[in-house]
């Protein structure tokens, strides 16, 4: 079996991210609602039960879940981005759980959106989650010897395309998507899926497969138009770069989240005034976005939920800033970077046995409907106090104050809002705003204010 950094780098250590200037094909989630809850390693009743309860609701567009195929065993859980067969058999539940989990949250009017393993296969040798055997290189009944690439060396250099995209990640058996049986072998398994229902993909480690190659994987999908978000992590002068997925779906932006961190940390919000192609992104057309994902909560390189205010507010700046398509990681507490989900994924309820539920976190949540509300409309109205203390709104629609100074902040405020009465959904208080546009409110140290069109009683 490979090393136990296995996956502290086999989604991590994936890719590379995204310039500006490009083409797209379908880019942010189709549809009014473009936030995804990323139930990371929930198992597949848990994530049909909270689609019920929570994620339709609140008006979530999508849910990510973890990697269904059968996987190596072991309770890290960075097995499940070892496969060892495409079977749905994995910790998180059977064929008939993901069926049910895809109708469930599809009734609840949330879409689904699997994270799918298709660069590698598992290393070392042994029986799977769901019985197969295997040895590297050999998966009985799907991938042979003759089906990976000829690099067997581990990626060393991202200075050399060839290196990066044929030789294996972290030591993981590397398949070569330029073969006529492996793309159809992929797009199978990926028809599998949208035979269940999915509505896209999460494609892990995208930045090891050529963009050709899924291209190519992707035109022979039932349904080419399935939404893609892609990981490409990236890297300044390396080969790869993100902007060469774009063509295939979204990408996710990597540097959106290292610069939050860097801002909310140790700068001064003032200076997120043109956050997103101003700093060099990748359109927001084609661009996926996050605070923290399962890789960068570990590796330290982004803010995560042991950061507190800076992390929840983090979190609803970005769900009211219009840039990209927004993901709410929603994982569970660690200390070992390696561990497993607690009761193998089962979720009993929300904040017990670990789990942090921060798509339900109220100020995180109550911001995915204020996203909806304010969709299409441009920033106006922005405030700063050249420090940590921020305001802008959402044209007519919408109006956001963050307060990340160390002191209460008392002022009035212009908005392009009608005049009438609000609820501030950051913490139920109603705000009124006067026939100017404008109101006044006091916002404690690490604290928010939040309000919008149509949202008038608390």
């Amino acid at each position: 079996m490979a090393s136990r950094r296995i996956l502290s780098m086999a989604v991590a250590a994936s890719t590379a991210a995204l310039v500006m200037g490009t083409t797209s094909a379908q880019a942010s989630p189709p549809g009014t609602k473009d936030v995804t809850a990323v139930l990371f390693e929930w198992n597949f009743a848990s994530v049909a039960k909270e689609c019920t309860s929570t994620l339709g609701p609140a008006g979530y567009g999508y849910v990510q879940v973890s990697p269904p195929a059968e996987h190596i065993q072991g309770s890290q859980w960075w097995t499940s981005y070892q496969p060892v067969s495409y079977k749905i058999a994995g910790r998180l539940g059977d064929a008939t759980a993901f069926k049910n989990m895809v109708n469930t949250c599809h009734a609840a009017g949330v879409k689904v959106v699997v994270d799918t393993v298709i660069n590698h296969m598992a290393a070392g040798s042994g029986t799977g989650t769901g019985g197969s055997s295997y040895t590297k290189y050999n998966y009985p009944g799907l991938y042979s010897s003759y089906d990976f690439d000829d690099c067997t060396s581990q990626v060393s250099n991202y200075q050399d395309r060839w290196n990066v995209q044929h030789c294996e990640l972290v030591g993981l058996a590397d398949l070569d998507t330029g073969e006529e049986y492996v793309r159809a072998t992929i797009a199978g398994y990926m028809n599998s899926l949208l035979g269940y229902g999915v509505d896209g993909f999460r494609i892990d480690a995208a930045k090891h497969i050529d963009a050709a190659d899924l291209a190519n994987i992707k035109s022979r999908l039932s349904n080419p138009n399935a939404y893609w978000k892609q990981e490409v992590i990236y890297g300044a002068g390396e080969a790869v770069q993100p902007t060469e997925y774009t063509g295939n779906g979204d990408v996710q932006e990597f540097r959106y989240a290292y610069d939050l961190k860097r801002v909310f940390n140790n700068e001064n919000l003032a200076y997120l005034k043109n956050f997103g192609e101003g700093w060099g992104y990748m359109s927001s057309s084609v661009a996926g976005v996050f605070v923290d994902n399962h890789d960068t909560e570990r590796n330290g390189s982004t803010l995560n939920y042991k950061d507190g205010a800076n992390y929840t507010l983090a979190n609803v700046f970005m769900l009211a800033w219009p840039y990209g398509a927004p993901d709410i990681n929603s994982g569970y507490e660690w200390s070992d970077a390696d561990a497993g989900p607690p009761n193998g994924g089962q979720v009993n309820a929300c904040w017990q046995d670990g789990w942090k539920c921060q798509h339900a976190w109220p100020e995180i949540m109550r911001m995915v409907a204020f996203r909806n509300a304010t969709r299409g409309q441009a920033v106006t109205n922005w405030w700063d106090d050249g420090n940590d203390a921020i305001a802008f709104g959402r044209g007519s629609k919408g109006f956001v104050a963050i307060n990340h100074e160390s002191g209460s902040l008392s002022r009035t405020y212009q908005t392009s809002l009608p005049a009438g009465t609000y609820c501030n959904v950051q913490n139920n208080t109603s705000v009124t705003v006067n026939s100017s546009g404008q109101f006044t409110a006091t916002l404690g140290a690490n604290t928010a204010l939040a309000i919008y069109a149509g949202k008038s009683s608390c």
